[in-house]
């Protein structure tokens, strides 16, 4: 089902991040929001996933449908294990082998008992990645999940995301170009659309 977003209006105060946003994420596949930083991509993000509610307008398409997300912050239990944090949070029937296997396609082959406290950021970040993809979702919300990676590491985490999708709906927060002609995926710019 898409996702469709409908006159949506988002202030903070006096500062309007979203002016009467109408806009439909295609069901079934990836679709990129791409701008610089501050104009309103994690904002709109917030409020697929219901973590904030519009002022007005209506967002459809994603409520009651399971949600996993990767947010800016990597958002993992630090003094647990990269494998705890991904099993906590996993589909009913995901193991500790498929956890191994996961971090092993992300590059994180020998971290699984690694408390991730003791994991450089870009190791955290794809250990989030994995927590998402482990979860039992429907659509599948993604800020900036390639930060902290470069060169090829990129190349393979986004290759993994789009592999684990399997025809499920994704939205793909990013303020670079590149990410998004690597998706090949419809692209909402948020930057064109403020005056």
């Amino acid at each position: 089902m898409d996702v469709i977003l409908r006159e949506v209006c988002k202030s903070f105060g006096a500062r309007r991040v979203l002016d009467r946003l109408s806009w439909s994420f295609p069901g079934g596949q990836i679709s990129c929001v791409q701008g610089p930083s501050g104009c309103g991509k994690t904002t709109l993000l917030r409020l697929i996933a219901g973590l904030e509610k519009p002022d007005s307008g209506e967002i459809r398409g994603a409520q009651g449908k399971k949600i996993s997300a990767v947010f800016q912050e990597n958002r993992l239990l630090e003094n647990l294990t990269a494998e705890k944090n991904i099993l906590l949070t996993a589909r009913p029937g995901f193991t500790r082998t498929d956890a191994h296997a996961l971090l092993d396609d992300l590059g994180l082959s020998g971290a699984e008992q690694r408390r991730t406290c003791e994991l450089s950021g870009g190791m955290q970040r794809r250990v989030a990645v994995a927590r998402a993809l482990a979860a039992d979702y429907e659509l599948l919300l993604l800020d900036e999940p390639l930060t902290g990676l470069d060169g090829e590491l990129r190349l393979r985490v986004l290759r993994r995301i789009q592999a684990d999708l399997n025809g499920r709906t994704a939205i793909w927060i990013t303020h670079d170009g590149d990410t998004a002609a690597l998706l090949n995926a419809p692209v909402l710019r948020l930057d064109l659309l403020k005056n």
